[in-house]
């Protein structure tokens, strides 16, 4: 970070933010320079975010404390790359693999992507745990390598810079062990921060809502959404994003490695419908943003194209190739390769109604395939696949998943989970739509007036 012009208390600033008071940029810079020098024990830290916690920050002091993150380390340039330079996040899900769609549909459509994920701890994998399921792929790229990836391929997918947002990893640490991870502010400015450092013109973000993502409910995964939007757009950059539902499971895997397949049978068109239609809306969003597209609808139909006639796929192979992937277990569906595979039937005739998102990924997470410690290992051959989606019609003793696991005992323990997690009904229910409407620098667009702007119908 940039040196210190002006010495405070902390004592004197957790006390300001305690009594509702507003940080200044110098303040907020005293506090993270000292956070990360040592100057301030992490028990001051802790108190200022208890404090900002229940006091809150408004948007200046979110914009300030995220600018503040991202002066603490590395900024990526990518002025060199060609194209315009766009990124796709998602806040979380279960069965979350559109970015393995969307990204290659968006370098195909002439969008340049270089995509920083991290090693997701919880329930399940981040997409850099997806990718390692293939064979030989490495996340690590010279300056070098990544430059001449980008522009022949206009695709690269690398890990966190450990020089990317300090201030954001120290923080986080610490407000997961001081119960304030929860507050809409510091949720956005830890996003955000690492976006804009990233170096992208263009950021679309899929802000998930339900029982299993992060935000409980649609309302708060909207103001969640304004909140990034504002500060995305204050800093300059064109931003906008999708909320969409994380009720069940999105699309038919949970796991890594069949994940991976997932994604990789969406962009055969072969794909569940869900997921499919997430990935084009997102993709169609940021061909939108980034210029390559001069309407919504125009871009869902180019990300279509790609779909269609296999660019995207050959976008997918060529990038994990490119980075040393052995994609001949992709191609082959020897990628689904668990030792125990048990097939789960359905105990009864009727609809299924309702699938519990949470809980499938804890049960995912019980054969291996998440982490609780970064150190963790995971097993990246099991998870689950869905032969029966919410709001299919079920007949007694159908298929109704797939469990992959590594031993029987983890694998007769998940199929008894799984059965919990489904809720059966005698009659078809109505369900919400999978799209609850999108967040824009112009306000919230719902879904009924979003989806004709894609040619989509509500």
């Amino acid at each position: 970070m940039t040196a210190l012009t002006q010495d405070y208390k902390m004592v004197d600033l957790i006390a300001k933010k305690r009594d509702g008071g507003k940080l200044s940029a110098a303040e907020l810079r005293f506090w993270l320079a000292g956070m990360l020098n040592g100057d301030i024990p992490d028990y001051q830290t802790a108190a200022m975010l208890m404090a900002i916690y229940f006091q809150g920050l408004d948007d200046e002091e979110t914009c300030l404390l995220t600018e503040e993150i991202v002066r603490s380390g590395e900024v990526l340039d990518l002025s060199r790359l060609p194209g315009c330079k766009a990124d796709k996040h998602s806040t979380g899900g279960v069965g979350d693999k559109t970015t393995l769609v969307a990204i290659p549909l968006a370098a195909a459509c002439g969008l340049t992507v270089v995509k920083m994920s991290g090693r997701s701890l919880g329930k399940t994998g981040g997409t850099a745990d997806k990718l390692e399921s293939v064979s030989g792929f490495r996340l690590a790229l010279s300056p070098e390598d990544l430059q001449r990836q980008a522009e022949e391929d206009r695709l690269v997918l690398i890990t966190q810079s450990r020089n990317l947002t300090p201030a954001d990893k120290r923080l986080y640490a610490l407000r997961d062990l001081t119960a304030t991870v929860d507050s809409l502010p510091l949720i956005a400015a830890s996003v955000m921060s690492k976006k804009l450092a990233a170096g992208a013109e263009v950021i679309v973000l899929d802000v998930k809502f339900g029982s299993g993502a992060f935000m409980a409910d649609a309302a708060s995964a909207v103001r969640l959404a304004e909140l990034m939007v504002r500060i995305g757009t204050a800093a300059g950059r064109r931003v906008s994003a999708v909320i969409s539902s994380m009720q069940a499971p999105l699309g038919r895997a949970v796991g890594n490695a069949v994940e991976v397949w997932e994604a990789a049978e969406v962009l055969r068109g072969r794909g569940a419908a869900d997921v499919t239609k997430l990935s084009l809306v997102l993709t169609a969003e940021m061909l939108y943003l980034g210029g390559v597209a001069v309407s919504r609808r125009a871009g869902l139909a180019q990300a279509a194209a790609a779909l269609n006639d296999g660019r995207g796929l050959d976008k997918l192979l060529n990038l994990l190739r490119a980075q040393g992937g052995d994609t001949a277990a992709l191609e082959t569906g020897a990628i689904l390769s668990a030792p125990v595979v048990r097939q789960v039937y359905a105990p009864q005739s009727g609809w299924l109604a309702a699938l519990d998102a949470e809980a499938v990924a804890t049960l995912v997470q019980n054969l291996g395939a998440g982490r609780l410690r970064v150190e963790d290992e995971i097993d990246h051959s099991v998870g689950v696949w869905l032969q029966k989606q919410v709001g299919d019609e079920l007949t007694s003793g159908e298929p109704l998943a797939i469990i992959y696991a590594n031993s029987e005992d983890k694998a007769e323990q998940a199929a008894a989970a799984f059965a919990a997690c489904c809720q059966i009904t005698a009659e078809r229910l109505n369900l919400p739509p999978l799209i609850h409407g999108a967040v824009t620098a112009e306000g919230f667009i719902p879904w009924a007036d979003l989806a004709p702007l894609y040619g989509l119908k509500a």
